[in-house]
């Protein structure tokens, strides 16, 4: 059991009770007005929410209860990843209509996977009625210094980690009435890149962002907000087995990194460590600010892919 204090009486909190004894050791502190944290020393707070609705972010025909509180809770996380944070905790707000309530155990269980996952706590949150489904996660993390989007320079190298694709492929075949194929997994349980961002900050990393908007769009929001341009080499950018570049550039919520750094990264240490690949795949050039051009990918394709806009 967890160390929550004494909840009263009344039907949300016999729902917030089912949700402790789900969570267990992973809820800490629940049950008073405000969570109470202690940063290490020296370092900065890094605060962040992200909101997951039903019919915006997600289809429930998609994706089992389990999944979506953990994709939820995984995309939240990974705006940490993108600043090089270390994850002290997050809250859970929940707005759960009726036909959900006899699911919540299954998403308490995928939110707390989540959690889990990244060797942090649930310290608290909201729980309440509602018309569709709503996860709305805060994430409270801290770094000594904390990478931005605004830090590329020209001749910085520009990476990526991991393979990318996988999510925009298989919304495509499910939008078709297709089953999702292969890379259902990588698109149902996304891996925000914690450990990965750190280690490339020790390594001198100017600038991050995680590939929640596709790599094209989220490469324009380093571009704009550092100055400068972007070059890629659309033949070095990594693509999941089947999937073509022009999928790759625009798929979205990948969660992957998108990285500057002035001087060479080990890429072959980082695959050693993590298992995935650490891939250069272009230089931060002098041209217009906010621009990025991808060798053999026309620019029409370069755009962000919005998974779920009505």
């Amino acid at each position: 059991m967890n160390d929550a204090m004494p909840l009263g009486p009344g039907a949300e909190f016999d729902a917030i009770r089912r949700l402790l004894e789900r969570w267990g050791p992973l809820a800490a502190g629940i049950g008073d007005d405000a969570a109470v944290l202690r940063p290490p020393r020296g370092d900065l707070m890094v605060v962040s929410v992200d909101s997951s609705i039903e019919g915006r972010h997600f289809e429930a025909g998609w994706l089992s209860a389990r999944e979506i509180g953990y994709r939820a809770v995984a995309a939240a996380l990974s705006d940490l990843a993108a600043m090089a944070a270390r994850p002290l905790g997050v809250l859970i707000a929940l707005g759960v209509p009726g036909q959900w309530r006899a699911q919540l155990d299954e998403l308490a269980d995928g939110i707390g996977e989540a959690v889990g996952t990244a060797r942090t706590h649930i310290l608290g949150g909201n729980l309440s009625g509602a018309g569709e489904l709503s996860i709305s996660t805060t994430v409270v993390g801290s770094a000594y210094a904390p990478l931005a989007r605004n830090g590329a320079k020209p001749g910085d190298r520009v990476y990526v980690t991991g393979r990318l694709g996988a999510p925009g492929w298989v919304v495509e075949r499910l939008r078709a009435g297709e089953p999702p194929g292969a890379h259902r997994e990588r698109f149902a349980r996304p891996t925000p890149r914690l450990a990965e961002a750190r280690w490339a900050a020790d390594g001198g990393a100017s600038a991050a962002i995680d590939i929640s908007d596709g790599l094209g769009a989220d490469a324009r929001h380093v571009a704009a907000a550092s100055g400068v341009s972007l070059d890629l080499d659309g033949a070095r950018i990594p693509c999941v087995d089947g999937v073509s570049v022009e999928i790759a550039v625009r798929s979205g919520e990948e969660y992957e990194l998108l990285l500057a750094a002035p001087r060479p990264l080990d890429c072959v240490e980082f695959e050693a460590r993590f298992g995935i690949p650490l891939t250069e795949i272009g230089r931060v050039g002098t041209g217009t600010a906010g621009t990025v051009r991808i060798s053999g990918v026309a620019a029409a394709n370069v755009g962000g892919w919005n998974h779920f806009s009505s």
